[in-house]
């Protein structure tokens, strides 16, 4: 049965942003999410806390949260990797934070050099911080449908590691296929396999468009009550890991056709159209929308 609202977690300004070559200017991020924030997207992820070191795009985190104009009723979460992110997102006043981690061997190996059990273990310490502050946590869990280096990835352990951050207490959980490999019938089967441990509530979908099925991939899991999906402004991201991953699923693509279905999502389209069209053209690239395009 089809949810009557979606939740829109919209992440162009951090997994968007994360892997453009050429460093985007602080005012620009801080531009773009407060235009998101007046398109009635709930849930904005704002910037990542991790080392400037692994990610220099988004070596601004505490000039971009600290500037960006909170709306009252919308979420502005930040990626943290450790306490000494957690600190700093708090020193800003974070109040939500997101940690990840990967269902794959290999890509937690090459990607954060840890296990996939030394990678939780790493940021127990955080969700303990979290919990005493007050403060809520998201989890990702990426490579659900399959790995760049390790290639298929047991739906057993996609399901492990989701309940094991639903146990340590994060509010949500995050499926990711990283690498845009996934078709309708193996997302629901995962996504299925996934909600027999952790309650559909508590589930997120995070669908890359590299092979053109992130909207089937949606509408799949929709089809099996999921009610958040995470996308991005023009379609911007991508995993710098696999050959010909291609960026997030468009959140204007994505609004349009929940929008077409009957589904509220409280986001009026039109201002994330010219959201994402402006965005495209501050980074000099293509629009990622195909709705962006028509309407342009």
């Amino acid at each position: 049965m089809l949810p009557e609202h979606v939740r829109i977690v919209e992440v162009g300004a951090r997994d968007g942003l994360q892997n453009e070559k050429a460093i985007v200017p602080t005012p620009v991020k801080i531009e773009l999410i407060d235009r998101l924030s007046d398109t009635g997207l709930q849930t904005i992820e704002a910037t990542s806390f991790v080392s400037p070191k692994w990610v220099p795009q988004l070596a601004d985190a505490v000039e971009v949260y600290s500037a960006i104009r909170r709306r009252p009723g919308v979420r502005y979460p930040v990626l943290v990797p450790n306490l000494q992110g957690y600190e700093r997102a708090r020193s800003v006043g974070a109040t939500e934070i997101a940690v990840f981690t990967a269902a794959s061997e290999a890509f937690n190996r090459k990607n954060i050099n840890a296990s996939i059990d030394e990678s939780i273990e790493r940021f127990v310490p955080v969700m303990e911080r979290a919990r005493a502050d007050g403060v809520a946590v998201r989890g990702y869990v990426s490579t659900v449908l399959g790995c760049p280096y390790q290639g298929d990835v047991p739906v057993i352990d996609v399901v492990r590691v989701a309940r094991r951050l639903h146990e340590l207490g994060c509010y949500e959980i995050s499926l990711g296929d990283t690498i845009g490999i996934g078709t309708p019938a193996r997302a629901r089967a995962m996504l299925a396999a996934v909600a027999a441990e952790v309650p559909m509530p508590a589930l997120a979908v995070h669908f890359h468009d590299t092979r053109g099925q992130a909207l089937a991939n949606i509408l799949a899991c929709l089809e099996l009550g999921v009610a958040v999906v995470d996308a991005s402004v023009s379609g911007t991201g991508g995993c710098p890991y696999a050959r010909g991953a291609s960026g997030n699923v468009a959140s204007e693509d994505v609004v349009y056709m929940l929008h077409g279905m009957g589904i509220a999502t409280g986001v009026d389209l039109e201002r994330l159209v010219d959201t994402g069209r402006w965005l495209s053209a501050q980074l000099g690239r293509d629009n990622g929308s195909k709705v962006g395009k028509a309407v342009a």
